[in-house]
C-alpha cells in the first residue's frame, strides 16, 4: 500500500483520561502518518459540555508527549485548518446545519425522551431494530409554526435518504457496504443547540483535509451516516481504516 499526501489526526474528548483505546487509535494515526512522510494533527473534540474538562484535555496531551507521540497541527502548535477545538469552531457547523436545512436534508424532531424510550421498548419487545420512526419528518409548515411558537425544545435530525447504497472505502477491511434504509434519521444537533459528534467530526475531517481516518471497529456503524453528512454539503470523503479492538481475557474492551 502506497499513500500520499498523508493527513491523519488523532480526536479524542477531554471526559476522561487516556485509555488503552485511545492510545491504540493514537498509535496508528501517527504510525500510518510517520510511514508516509505525513501528518498528523491533534484536534479536541469537546462537544459534551456536562463531561469536558481542560484538566482532562491537559493530562491526554501530557500522556501522548510521554508516549512519544507528537503531531503537526492542534493545541501548542497551531496550523492552517484551526481553530482545533470543536466547540471554537460551532460556526462553522451552524452554517452547514443551514445548508443542509436549505437542501431539505435535515428536520426539526421535537419528541422527548419519554417518547423516544416508548418507540425503542415497543422495537425491542416486536425485536425490530430500535430505531427513530422519523415521525416528526412527516410534520406541516403548520405543524412546525404552532410548535415553534409552543416553544418546544427540538433537535435537528438528518433526513437519511431511502434506499441508497453506501459504500465505505476501507483499507484494511476492503469496501463495507451499507443499505441506508438500515439507518435512522439521526440526530446532528441536540436540544441544546451543541452539534454532536457525527456532524462534527465529518465536517471537520473535510474542512482540515484529512485524508485517512484511522480508528476503532467500533465506529463502523457511525461512518456510512458520517459519509452521508459529507456528501449532502458536497465535501470531501476521507478514506478508512478501521482497527481491531483491544479486548481483555473476557471478550471486553479494555479501558
Amino acid at each position: 500500500m502506497e499513500l500520499k499526501d498523508v493527513r491523519t489526526r488523532f480526536a479524542p474528548s477531554p471526559t476522561g483520561m487516556l485509555h488503552f483505546g485511545n492510545a491504540n487509535t493514537a498509535l496508528f494515526n501517527w504510525l500510518v502518518a510517520r510511514r508516509y512522510g505525513g501528518k498528523v494533527i491533534l484536534r479536541v473534540e469537546d462537544t459534551d459540555l456536562d463531561r469536558s474538562t481542560d484538566n482532562f484535555e491537559q493530562m491526554i496531551i501530557d500522556d501522548l508527549k510521554w508516549l512519544g507521540i507528537d503531531w503537526d497541527e492542534g493545541p501548542g502548535m497551531g496550523g492552517d485548518y484551526g481553530p482545533y477545538h470543536q466547540m471554537h469552531r460551532v460556526d462553522i457547523y451552524n452554517d452547514c446545519v443551514k445548508k443542509l436545512f436549505d437542501l431539505d436534508m435535515v428536520y426539526r424532531c421535537y419528541c422527548t425522551k419519554e417518547e423516544l424510550d416508548a418507540e425503542r421498548e415497543i422495537a425491542v419487545k416486536t425485536k425490530r431494530p430500535p430505531r427513530y420512526s422519523g415521525k416528526c419528518r412527516k410534520l406541516t409548515p403548520d405543524d412546525h409554526a404552532r410548535l415553534e411558537k409552543e416553544g418546544k425544545p427540538f433537535t435537528v435530525r438528518f433526513k437519511t435518504p431511502r434506499k441508497e447504497k453506501v459504500v465505505v472505502k476501507d483499507l484494511i477491511r476492503g469496501d463495507i457496504e451499507f443499505m441506508s434504509d438500515e439507518l435512522d434519521d439521526f440526530i446532528i444537533i441536540r436540544s441544546n443547540g451543541v452539534p454532536i459528534f457525527l456532524l462534527c467530526n465529518a465536517v471537520d475531517d473535510a474542512m482540515m483535509k484529512i485524508t485517512h481516518v484511522v480508528r476503532g471497529e467500533d465506529h463502523i456503524s457511525n461512518t456510512p451516516k458520517q459519509v452521508l453528512i459529507n456528501r449532502a454539503l458536497g465535501l470531501s470523503v476521507p478514506e478508512y481504516l478501521h482497527t481491531s479492538m483491544i479486548l481483555g481475557p473476557d471478550r471486553t474492551k479494555l479501558s
